[in-house]
């Protein structure tokens, strides 16, 4: 069978509950370190022949607990990172609304153009994801990222517009399958 699983990192920690991380590297909370070390037998008992991670420590930490239980290699792509958000990482939610009021809405309005604290537009993250997920190897993989790059992913292979993306961003520790068999192209 060949095989991707998405999987976002679980929960980071505390001190970056509500604010803007994206490319921020930053570890687990303890409700974080305990879901991945629920989380990774299950991912392990997947059966991925290779693991890849963002890079970032909130993907690292879970894709090498999955390699070590499942003694199969594991290596950092960093076109896997969530999306560059620019001058807004580190900042707080509520302060960047109101900041820039409903100019986050570009994000989903202009994807295209807009930029994020003058980071990476929509289509840009979307690129960049969609271009890893193309470069992985035909088998089970394993990939531990981030929440933009999987909702990106799986809005350009379901042909849904940018606005309907947000909705496809799992929860911390969820995942999304995606079956590249041929049969199934």
């Amino acid at each position: 069978m060949r095989a991707v699983l998405l999987v976002r990192h679980t929960e980071v920690a505390r001190a970056w509950k509500g604010r803007c991380y994206g490319q921020s590297d930053m570890g687990l909370s303890r409700e974080g370190a305990a879901h991945r070390r629920a989380l990774a037998p299950e991912l392990a008992a997947w059966r991925p022949e290779i693991i890849v991670h963002s890079g970032l420590c909130r993907a690292r930490i879970l894709a090498e607990a999955v390699a070590t239980m499942a003694g199969i290699p594991v290596r950092a792509d960093p076109q896997w990172q969530e999306r560059d958000f620019g001058s807004w990482e580190g900042r707080n939610w509520d302060a960047i609304y109101r900041a820039t009021g409903n100019a986050m809405d570009g994000m989903i309005d202009a994807p295209d153009h807009f930029r994020p604290g003058d980071g990476e537009t929509t289509m840009e993250l979307a690129r960049r994801s969609l271009a890893a997920f193309d470069r992985l190897p035909t088998g089970r993989v394993l990939v531990v990222t981030h929440g933009g790059p999987i909702a990106a992913i799986l809005g350009m292979h379901r042909g849904l517009a940018a606005r309907d993306w947000p909705a496809l961003v799992p929860p911390p520790g969820g995942s999304a399958e995606i079956d590249r068999s041929p049969a199934a192209n």
